[in-house]
């Protein structure tokens, strides 16, 4: 994956194929990396994004988003995605052929540390760590916003 030129639909980002991790900070992040080496998981393909990167993609894609952004769930991602950046979270996008790999790679993941991981398919993104606060995942829309917990600063 290019973070010049990160995969989009309908004018944000959905990168199909690929987990996003989400860290409080790069510390956690790294050792998830070391980790997902460790598990056989990970083959250096991932893709980092400081929470300044995340930002910046954040706001390009809220002014580029197409109509049809705004109907699934990938706008409100965006936007949680900008305010866990604005918390100072790191992210880490890796790529995931099946829903086993991404499962594996969550699991390996929270056990790092992470606090969100969304495994991206082409015409579904899940959720893949449950909420903090134990309640079960509900029907995402932008009226609803999303079932992550953000981190407090």
């Amino acid at each position: 994956m290019n973070k010049s030129d990160p995969p989009r639909s309908f004018g944000v980002f959905k990168p199909v194929g690929h987990t996003v991790l989400v860290f409080p900070d790069a510390h956690a992040l790294e050792q998830a990396v070391s980790k997902l080496v460790a598990a056989g998981l990970s083959d250096g393909s991932e893709t980092r994004y400081t929470p300044q990167e995340m930002q910046a993609q954040v706001a390009s894609d809220l002014a580029n988003a197409g109509v049809l952004a705004h109907v699934g769930q990938e706008l409100n991602l965006v936007k949680v995605h900008g305010q866990l950046a604005e918390r100072g979270c790191h992210f880490l996008v890796v790529p995931t052929d099946s829903d086993a790999a991404a499962r594996q790679v969550a699991d390996v993941a929270r056990s790092g540390g992470a606090v969100a991981a969304q495994h991206y398919g082409t015409l579904l993104v899940e959720d893949l760590i449950d909420p903090a606060d134990g309640k079960d995942q509900v029907f995402e829309s932008p009226d609803r916003g999303l079932d992550t917990k953000l981190p407090t600063p």
